[in-house]
């Protein structure tokens, strides 16, 4: 009796639009690479630590840098605990998506979007004008800032088309020479103190009990933004325990990088001195100092290096804005076309355009206009972007603990998913009072600027135009409401699981 047999469906090439990255791709070292370079510690060390000396007028930031860094390995246990649990490319949206509500996820969506896309033009700024100086010093043209700015963004867009793994090789590269020259000079400052022995001042905790701790911890948090990315790249990863790894190990390498590089430039000018040389020098102190110390090589080499953490931070945040965009997309809260990949790469290339339009027309916008890009650009869209990401790290402490609270989860215990996340959320909480106290401060602004309660007026906007989204797609939505949140499988998940999660 003849039997009918079922052909074989050709294979086909995958086509250009998928709901998952690429899997098992990245290991811890391309993790931690990632991270750190996001963080871009050359950058915080000469840019940001000095101009928070200048501003702030208190010597104890370098004590601030260990503060936060245990703060957020507190926060970091639950952290990496949920991690392992919900697997999405949107982070922070997701976890508070499943630990909060779906509606508060879709707040926290939008939030993650501006905070990381204030984060990434504001590195763009502060490359075209870095590579702008630097060419002119080394006897180049005398070429305009944004021409190097877009130059940038445009070389960044090629890079985010490869595959995510040999982005991260060129990230490992820039980042271990750009610490190889700040454990240069920090040897070269501790070896040549202003005053006699290496005074231990500014690393006392003591720091912390006077006005400007508010000051000094807002600015020691703004030197962290990235450290979370390693869950953002959860989705790529060979396994949760490299998640869990890379996150330990970076904080621990930040930590300590920012809390010593920064005592050694006190070290160089005296504890009393570095507000003052901060405020005559601003962000070329640090080359000032090492001139004075190590051949002319090693500070050419050190403002080289200075240009590119700017652009290997421009880099890892392009991918983590285009990941979060990519993410709500698939998930039903922005454009599908966002969740659109490359067949070849499966990297998020309409996620990755969508940032590369956006970091052109801010870059368009200031070229015009004339406005000064190292403070309207550089330093006020770095400050308004660490105050997303602290809203969204306090938001995301609580989020873990209403998860496991809903989804116990008895092997991790309770410390992991009870007590450390929610001992961090209270201490977050209190930064979070702190820098909108000292946000003035923090931005140097005049007395009349509108740019203290714009910047936090602006999240706040963000927040309530997603939880009123959020409403809307429950009643009028309920297939994509369901999605919230639930990565990869938001593409699988049948009908009758979504009317489940979505209780």
């Amino acid at each position: 009796m003849p039997t009918s047999v079922d052909p074989v469906p050709p294979r086909r090439r995958p086509g250009p639009v998928a709901n998952s990255l690429a899997a098992s791709r990245l290991g811890t070292c391309s993790i931690v690479f990632f991270t750190i370079a996001a963080a871009a510690p050359e950058t915080v060390v000469g840019g940001g630590a000095v101009s928070g000396f200048a501003v702030s007028g208190v010597n104890g930031i370098p004590v601030g840098y260990l503060a936060i860094a245990g703060v957020l390995g507190l926060f970091a246990i639950g952290y990496v605990t949920m991690a392992r649990h919900v697997e999405n490319a949107g982070a922070f949206y997701a976890y508070i998506a499943r630990g909060l509500g779906r509606v508060p996820g879709t707040a926290a969506g939008g939030v993650a979007v501006l905070a990381y896309n204030l984060v990434q033009v504001s590195l763009v700024g502060g490359f075209g004008v870095g590579a702008a100086s630097f060419v002119r010093q080394a006897g180049g043209p005398a070429l305009p800032w944004w021409l190097f700015a877009a130059f940038g963004v445009g070389l960044v867009a090629l890079l985010s088309l490869l595959r995510i793994d040999a982005n991260g090789r060129i990230l490992g590269v820039l980042l271990l020479a750009e610490i190889a020259i700040i454990l240069l000079y920090d040897l070269a400052f501790v070896s040549d103190p202003a005053e006699p022995g290496a005074s231990l001042t500014t690393l006392h905790p003591a720091q912390l009990g006077t006005g400007a701790a508010g000051v000094i911890l807002v600015i020691a948090f703004t030197g962290f933004i990235g450290f979370e990315n390693s869950t953002v790249l959860a989705e790529e990863a060979r396994d949760p325990r490299t998640v869990r790894r890379a996150t330990y190990a970076s904080l621990v390498v930040i930590g300590l990088l920012y809390g010593t590089s920064t005592w050694a430039l006190t070290v160089a000018t005296g504890p009393e001195a570095i507000v003052g040389q901060a405020r005559e020098h601003s962000t070329e102190l640090m080359f000032a100092l090492a001139a004075d110390r190590l051949p002319a090589a090693a500070v050419t080499a050190g403002s080289a290096l200075y240009v590119t953490s700017l652009f290997a931070g421009m880099l890892s945040f392009h991918h983590v804005c285009a990941r979060y965009l990519f993410a709500l997309g698939r998930e039903g809260l922005a454009p599908a076309r966002l969740a659109t990949t490359s067949a070849r790469s499966a990297a998020p290339v309409a996620g990755s355009a969508a940032q590369t339009s956006l970091a052109l027309l801010v870059v368009a916008l200031f070229a015009v206009t004339g406005w000064d890009p190292v403070t309207y650009l550089f330093f006020w869209g770095a400050s308004g972007g660490a105050l997303g990401v602290l809203l969204l790290v306090t938001a995301t402490s609580w989020a873990v603990v209403g998860y496991f609270m809903r989804v116990p989860a008895p092997s991790h215990g309770r410390w992991r998913t009870a007590v450390a996340p929610g001992a961090a959320a209270v201490v977050l909480g209190w930064v979070l009072v702190l820098t909108l106290a000292s946000f003035p401060v923090v931005l140097g602004a005049p007395p009349d600027s509108p740019a203290p309660w714009l910047i936090p007026g602006a999240y706040l906007v963000v927040v309530l135009a997603g939880l009123c989204w959020g409403v809307v797609l429950r009643t009028r939505y309920p297939d994509a409401y369901a999605r919230i949140g639930m990565g990869a499988r938001s593409a699988t998940i049948s009908r009758t699981e979504e009317l489940i999660d979505a209780r």
